[in-house]
C-alpha cells in the first residue's frame, strides 16, 4: 500500500476531497542538475498542491489530516496503461506500416495514428472505471497532529 498525507478540504457521502502536497526526491538524486524535475523544483513549481477524491468510512471534517492509501498494483497498472501502452501502440503501428513498405512519412503518420488510438482507448477505459472502488484511493486513518507537509 502506497501512503500519502493530506488535509481534508471537502466532505461528501462516502468520500472526502483531500489536498496533498506534491513532493520530490531531488535532494537525494545524483542527477538532480541534469533532469527536468530538478529544474522545476528550483523554479518553485514543486509547491503546487493536488486534490484527490478518496473513499472514506471515517467521520471526518474539513481540516482533518489524514493518510491516504492506494494499492501498488493499481498504481503500476495505471502507469503501464498511461505510459507504456501508447508507446507500444506507436511502435507497433509504425512497424506494421514499415512491413507494408510504406514511405517514411506514412510510417510516421501510422505511428501517430497508433498513439492517438491508444489515447482514445485509455480515455474510454478511464471513463468506464472512474467509479470502480477497487481503483480509488482510500482514507486509511486520521492523524491527530499532521506533518508539516500537509499544512
Amino acid at each position: 500500500m502506497i501512503e500519502e498525507h493530506g488535509r481534508v478540504v471537502a466532505v461528501e457521502a462516502g468520500a472526502v476531497w483531500v489536498e496533498t502536497q506534491r513532493t520530490s526526491t531531488c535532494s537525494g538524486c545524483v542527477a538532480k542538475n541534469g533532469c527536468g524535475q530538478g529544474l522545476m523544483d528550483r523554479l518553485g513549481v514543486h509547491e503546487r498542491r493536488g486534490l484527490v477524491r478518496a473513499l472514506s468510512r471515517l467521520n471526518l471534517q474539513v481540516g482533518d489530516v489524514v493518510v491516504l492509501g492506494i494499492q501498488e498494483r493499481v498504481l503500476l497498472r495505471g502507469a503501464i496503461l498511461v505510459y507504456l501502452f501508447p508507446l507500444l501502440m506507436l511502435l507497433a503501428a509504425s512497424l506494421v506500416a514499415a512491413q507494408f513498405s510504406l514511405s517514411e512519412p506514412w510510417v510516421v503518420v501510422a505511428g501517430l495514428g497508433g498513439f492517438l488510438s491508444s489515447w482514445l482507448i485509455v480515455r474510454l477505459r478511464s471513463r468506464r472505471t472512474v467509479h470502480d472502488p477497487g481503483l480509488q484511493p482510500v482514507v486509511l486513518r486520521a492523524l491527530l497532529a499532521g506533518p508539516s507537509c500537509a499544512q
